[in-house]
């Protein structure tokens, strides 16, 4: 069943895609019937204009991919409880596994963004990339259906649903619990340096423990800089991050 809704695009039904978008259509495996979803899913909001970027799409398909990737784990394991299911939900839908499918499809190259975001490296920054692939989702999820989208992102995280751990968790709980083991504080996140555009930012942040052990890093949203800050926190103290 699909969607009729106001897209992006003044309600244009019909665009041309250009070559990269057309490779990243068919690494989809989706055929769309309004190309200009799929062009406004991987338009950046730094040439975007009145709207048309990629960041309401973005919102929709972030709630498209939880949905699918929680039935796909209630599917996959129906004796786990609540407890062990949301980590491995966290570590599926998180800014950096949707980076790393859109770097496997090729929505890099299929993105419309500004000089400055191009010459900053924008086509490779994990938050850019993962943002992009949640409003790719939305776009075929509008364009097809429930069915679509779902067809389409198991298609492409099959591999990681059958293979995420366990006990999987994410890098700061990691290290919040590793803290707590031995009756520290839980660790702090600190903004060092925030630099860029609006539309594209970067964060420096600094994950620090009570006992004074820190590291920093930085990224395009907080969320991921305090993700890769506690990473490396962890690398330091020599303690596991999954």
């Amino acid at each position: 069943m699909r969607h009729e809704t106001r897209i992006g695009w003044d309600g244009v039904r019909l665009a041309k895609l250009n070559q990269h978008q057309q490779a990243l259509a068919d690494a989809l495996g989706h055929r769309f019937a309004t190309p200009a979803l799929l062009v406004e899913a991987v338009t950046h909001a730094s040439v975007g204009a009145n709207g048309r970027d990629n960041q309401r799409l973005e919102f929709l398909g972030d709630r498209v991919l939880g949905l699918v990737i929680a039935e796909a784990l209630i599917a996959r394991a129906p004796d786990a409880r609540e407890g062990m299911l949301a980590p491995r939900l966290n570590a599926l839908v998180r800014k950096e596994t949707c980076a790393e499918v859109a770097d496997t499809i090729g929505v890099g190259p299929a993105l419309l963004m500004g000089r400055s975001e191009q010459a900053s490296g924008g086509r490779r920054k994990t938050a850019l990339l993962g943002d992009a692939m949640e409003a790719v989702i939305a776009a075929v999820y509008l364009d097809g259906g429930f069915e679509a989208a779902r067809t389409m992102i198991l298609r492409h995280w099959g591999a990681r649903i059958d293979g995420v751990p366990e006990r999987a968790r994410d890098a700061k709980t990691a290290l919040q619990e590793w803290a707590q083991a031995r009756g520290m504080a839980p660790p702090d996140y600190v903004e060092r340096e925030r630099s860029g555009p609006d539309h594209a930012p970067e964060f420096v942040i600094e994950a620090r423990l009570a006992s004074g052990e820190a590291a920093a890093a930085r990224a395009g949203s907080k969320r991921a800089a305090q993700q890769a800050a506690a990473t490396r926190l962890l690398a330091q103290l020599g303690a596991p991050s999954a």
